[in-house]
């Protein structure tokens, strides 16, 4: 199927696409590497008027660290964050970074598209609920600093405010004793993933200091899950607390119907993928390199 007629226009900076939006109205949507936004767009699942396409905006594309916290870019691909020295210090993100669909996708998809989107079954969004971030923006109003939490409205609806885009993503980087795992579930590469769940946790001694756990493709929005936050925080994580933190895992998501399976289905599923993270985030935590990578099936 074909995307409905629209106007296509280029924009060369940030102030000038945040212009074209206000100036178009609701009719208007942007276009970064597209991986998220065209499929949508052919099968008609939206019909905008115009496209304004950010993906040449110089100074959008940057990765930057200083030192404690790191900025990445609105249009920083999938793939060259999974080659970053950010994946190999976090690699939490080379998780979910080498994990998006098959090369192609991650070689033109970006960050920015991909929190934009407001597509609860997209990697990132899930990924950073583990990490705090936060999502920088500018439009008619100016620039403004959100958290990740809550920025995700419903299905495929953000917070963005009319004329509004995401320049770039902000996160402190974990200290020291700090370990996360992103898991994902998936039919096969280029599918979305049928249950992804990450996990960052922070020891100190032999006891979780604290806990991140969000849940991906379980409903109409990333899902933080406290209730396994709560299980895992201020523990010695052994088999039992494990179990019990899956088990809380799968009693926090109301994960719908669908092809690709029943919700009794994924709440098994998110059940295995939290336990999965958890143990993987806690080796790397203790000092461990591990190896991670998406289940098939």
């Amino acid at each position: 199927m074909y995307p409905a007629p629209f106007h296509y226009h280029r924009a060369h900076s940030v102030d000038e696409a945040v212009a074209m939006l206000s100036e178009i109205g609701e009719g208007a949507r942007v276009l970064a590497g597209g991986q998220s936004l065209l499929p949508i767009l052919k099968l008609r699942f939206d019909e905008p008027t115009d496209l304004v396409d950010i993906g040449r905006i110089a100074g959008l594309d940057r990765i930057d660290d200083s030192g404690d916290e790191v900025t990445i870019g609105a249009l920083v691909t999938h793939r060259r964050i999974a080659a970053s020295p950010l994946a190999a210090a976090i690699p939490v993100i080379g998780d979910c970074a080498n994990g998006i669909a098959d090369n192609q996708v991650r070689t033109r998809g970006t960050i920015g598209g991909s929190v934009s989107s407001g597509d609860p079954n997209c990697d990132w969004p899930a990924l950073l609920h583990t990490l705090d971030a936060r999502i920088v923006t500018q439009g008619p109003g100016g620039s403004r600093t959100l958290d990740i939490n809550g920025f995700v409205a419903d299905l495929y609806q953000t917070i963005l405010q009319p004329g509004e885009i995401v320049t770039a993503i902000r996160l402190r980087k974990p200290g020291a004793a700090s370990g996360g795992a992103y898991c994902g579930f998936k039919r096969c590469s280029p599918a979305y993933p049928t249950v992804s769940v990450g996990v960052q946790l922070t020891l100190k001694g032999n006891k979780v200091a604290a806990a991140r756990v969000a849940a991906g493709s379980v409903g109409f929005v990333p899902t933080r899950l406290g209730d396994v936050e709560a299980v895992l925080e201020g523990q010695a994580v052994d088999a039992a607390c494990i179990e019990r933190a899956a088990e809380a895992a799968a009693a926090g998501v109301n994960p719908l119907e669908d092809t690709r399976g029943s919700a009794a289905f994924k709440r098994r599923v998110t059940a295995a993928m939290t336990a999965r993270a958890i143990g993987i985030a806690l080796r790397r935590a203790n000092g461990e390199t591990v190896k991670n990578k998406h289940e098939y099936y």
